[in-house]
């Protein structure tokens, strides 16, 4: 994927993730998490009034950090599509 289309590709797949209405695994959603903050350049601490849910939140960050911004939106784009539409 390049350029325009995987900006393209990332919107939809963040987009079909927003509108998900059934539970997801809480490995996939940190994966996700993760993924989505590097691709958006997001540099902020996790936010959640829960320390244990931020411990988490930041773990997989830590696991995920040394991918680029394009790389992370590709993975998201896959992990999209394999774990979620195929379910």
């Amino acid at each position: 994927m390049k350029g325009e289309k995987l900006k393209k590709d990332f919107k939809a797949a963040v987009e079909y993730v927003n509108t998900y209405t059934e539970p997801l695994p809480a490995d996939l959603l940190l994966k996700l998490y993760a993924y989505y903050k590097i691709a958006k350049k997001n540099k902020n601490h996790p936010g959640s009034r829960t320390p244990l849910i931020n411990a988490f939140k930041a773990n997989a960050l830590i696991q995920a950090k040394n991918i680029g911004r394009e790389k992370a939106m590709k993975e998201y784009v896959k992990l999209v599509k394999k774990e979620i539409k195929t379910s």
